[in-house]
This record gives structure tokens, C-alpha cells and sequence, in this order.
């Protein structure tokens, strides 16, 4: 498994994702700049509620330059156990512990990005090759780890 393609394409949806929400952000203040009326205090509950909305846009733009922030520090180098940058696979399937940018594709293999907040990566933290874990009451067994 080449783990740089897979980070790399982690990294672009996140990129993606704060061009996404700064767009938002944009369209939504100049909404907000438009919004005149006579109305009173229609007019200043709309303009709260275009505000709430640019709050809620620019926590969520906040998150995911954190997740950014972490993503960037991170390298395509082996792991031995399930740690942040690790790409397990297990006889569930295959996860790479970075940033929850749901599934990517490599070389025709699916794999689901996860958060090391995650339940599931919490459960698996610190394992290696051959060892087991449960996850609400699933067992998972650990494969391999790249």
C-alpha cells in the first residue's frame, strides 16, 4: 500500500473542505449585507439567524484547519502498531488513522479515514499485527499495519 498517495489525498479533501466552508462563509455574509427592510424586527431576527449560520460555518472551518494542522505534520513512514498515521487493516476492512475524511480509494482498494478520536481507533490504540479488539461488542482482528 503506497500510505503517500492515501495521505495525500487526505490532505486535498481537507483543502477542499475550508475552500468549501470560507465559500460559504463569503455567500453567507454578503447575504447578510443584503438583507434591508422595514420590517423591524423581522429584519434583526434574519440577520441574527445569517449570523448564527456564519458562527456555525466558522467553527466548523476552525475544525477542519486543526485537522489540517495535524494532517500536515503527519508522514507516509511504516507503523508497527495502530497509531495516528497508521494504515490497518483488519479482517473488517482497511483504515487509515488520520483525519475523518470518509472513504478514499488506492489501487482499487477502499479504505476508511478515521479519526485517532474515534471509537474505533481508541479501541485499537497501541495494538499490533495479530492482536484483537472489540468495538461495541464486534470483534475485530488486526492483519497487518503499514
Amino acid at each position: 500500500m503506497d500510505k503517500s498517495k492515501i495521505l495525500q489525498t487526505v490532505k486535498n479533501r481537507i483543502a477542499e473542505k475550508m475552500l468549501k466552508f470560507e465559500e460559504l462563509i463569503a455567500s453567507t455574509r454578503a447575504s447578510n449585507n443584503d438583507t434591508k427592510s422595514s420590517m423591524g424586527d423581522k429584519y434583526e431576527t434574519g440577520r441574527e439567524m445569517l449570523q448564527q449560520e456564519i458562527n456555525n460555518l466558522q467553527r466548523q472551518l476552525n475544525e477542519t484547519a486543526a485537522q489540517q494542522m495535524a494532517v500536515q505534520k503527519m508522514t507516509a513512514e511504516s507503523s508497527v502498531k495502530a497509531q495516528n498515521g497508521a494504515l490497518v487493516k483488519t479482517d473488517k476492512g482497511l483504515f487509515y488513522i488520520s483525519a475523518s475524511v470518509g472513504e478514499v480509494m488506492s489501487d482499487n482498494v477502499k479504505i476508511m479515514t478515521v479519526s485517532p478520536e474515534s471509537p474505533l481507533v481508541k479501541a485499537m490504540a497501541g495494538l499490533g499485527k495479530g492482536q484483537a479488539f472489540f468495538v461495541n461488542t464486534v470483534s475485530h482482528q488486526i492483519q497487518e499495519i503499514w
